[in-house]
């Protein structure tokens, strides 16, 4: 293990617009994929009203979070935050949440890597396609975190050019009557039943806490990386909604021609209705729609890999995955040990499950890191705070409100993928509470 022997710190160079890179790369695979699902479950109005809300909860958490990352710039993001102000318990709870929702949403977006890439490559397994990403974007984040937010920044902006051409192509043919078509098909409950759906569009913003460590000047350049991130991922959500289901429906965007079976490619079936899927432009979606994918891939990887650093650092898990690579000064053994669960995953063939099991952690994340921003604001109101959230306390308690019925509404409507979530949470804090000595709990709440 010599290649790991390289200490507990982290190389700080990230700048604000690498962070916006990084924020919009973390998410916008949610543009590409994942979020049609949501329309098989809610129709059109269904999906739109789960979305509506949820984007409430995320510009009013995504503000209240910046608050605590920029008084805590530390690597473990809600980890470390609740950890100071709820305590180890809660802490270690809000650090598994968020290793769940980091660790399972990237097995997601290789599965559908390999579904865009299959549609050009038949021969070439799904799975195949997915386990070769992993591997090739492991390996980047391992060589540098530098390197990895310039590729990050890179194939972001290249992904957003992209939508902003889907858009361009597909608004001139949106017929507002193609949103009413079937517009809630499942009634009231679909509108629940799309919740993981829309919380995909966003999901995983709250990684640019994760990189605090690495940031030059965090206090200020993370709430600048922050508030661009989330005002550019609004107004790329109801972009690429919009005139992908008005093209033709929301079916079209979800089954392709003669299927059954709910597509990973909702934006090349959208410009397969109005060209047929023969043309350059076809084609061009497909190949430059990867970069999409990949930033998400690429960018929750690296956060994944600084929220499972942390909490070996810590000691909250072995302390082989707080070390960093001697060279390189990245946090390899948590990168890798990420890598070789996610494959497991990608064999279960299960993208729709696999997306909500990351949306059990993120919601559970989000409303810890909400309990631990009050509680910080009541107890601790003298701790520096370069950025503070602006009407305090009902924003922040939207978005506490929103994510608590969102986590009740998703656990009554997907029950079996509950339990797994659950039965994780649960068989690891008896690990903590049994196996983890005290004076490392102590040391941790008060680092």
């Amino acid at each position: 293990m010599s290649d790991f022997d390289g200490g507990e710190n982290l190389d700080r160079s990230l700048g604000p617009f690498m962070l916006w890179g990084l924020g919009v790369g973390y998410v916008i695979s949610g543009m590409y994929f994942g979020w049609n699902l949501g329309l098989a479950e809610g129709g059109t109005l269904g999906l739109a009203i789960a979305t509506f809300f949820i984007i409430i909860m995320y510009v009013t958490f995504t503000f209240s979070y910046t608050e605590l990352a920029c008084m805590i710039p530390k690597a473990g993001g809600a980890f470390d935050y609740a950890n100071k102000a709820l305590g180890p318990n809660m802490g270690f709870l809000g650090g598994m949440a968020q290793n769940i929702e980091f660790i399972f949403a990237p097995p997601a977006i290789a599965f559908a890597i390999g579904a865009y890439l299959n549609l050009h490559m038949p021969t070439i397994p799904v799975n195949a396609i997915a386990i070769a990403a992993f591997v090739i974007f492991t390996l980047v984040n391992i060589v540098g975190v530098k390197i990895a937010a310039i590729f990050e920044l890179v194939i972001t902006i290249i992904a957003v050019v992209e939508l902003l051409i889907f858009a361009g192509v597909a608004l001139p043919h949106f017929e507002v009557a193609n949103l009413s078509v079937n517009a809630l098909p499942n009634g009231v409950e679909g509108i629940f039943r799309a919740i993981p759906f829309a919380i995909w569009f966003f999901l995983a913003i709250e990684g640019v806490a994760n990189v605090a460590e690495e940031t030059v000047n965090p206090q200020r350049n993370i709430f600048i990386g922050f508030g661009s991130a989330i005002v550019t991922l609004v107004i790329l959500c109801i972009l690429t909604f919009t005139s992908a289901v008005g093209v033709g429906g929301w079916e079209t965007v979800v089954y392709d021609v003669g299927s059954t079976t709910a597509s990973d490619s909702p934006l090349p079936l959208a410009i397969k209705a109005i060209s047929g899927g023969s043309d350059f432009l076809y084609h061009l979606i497909i190949w430059v729609g990867l970069f999409g994918l990949v930033a998400s891939f690429h960018g929750i990887i690296l956060a994944a890999g600084r929220a499972t650093f942390e909490f070996g650092r810590v000691g909250y898990a072995p302390k082989i995955f707080g070390k960093t690579h001697k060279k390189f000064k990245t946090p390899a053994p948590a990168l890798i040990f990420n890598m070789l669960i996610g494959i497991l995953a990608v064999l279960s063939n299960e993208t729709g499950a696999i997306i909500t099991i990351a949306c059990f952690g993120a919601l559970s994340l989000y409303i810890i890191s909400m309990l631990s921003f009050f509680k910080l604001r009541k107890d601790q109101p003298d701790l520096e705070r370069p950025f503070k959230m602006i009407g305090y306390p009902v924003l922040p308690g939207l978005a506490l409100v929103i994510s608590s019925i969102s986590l009740v509404a998703m656990t009554y409507y997907n029950l079996k993928t509950a339990a797994i979530f659950y039965g994780i949470m649960l068989l690891s804090f008896l690990w903590f509470k049994f196996f983890v000595n005290d004076d490392v709990k102590q040391a941790a709440t008060s680092a």
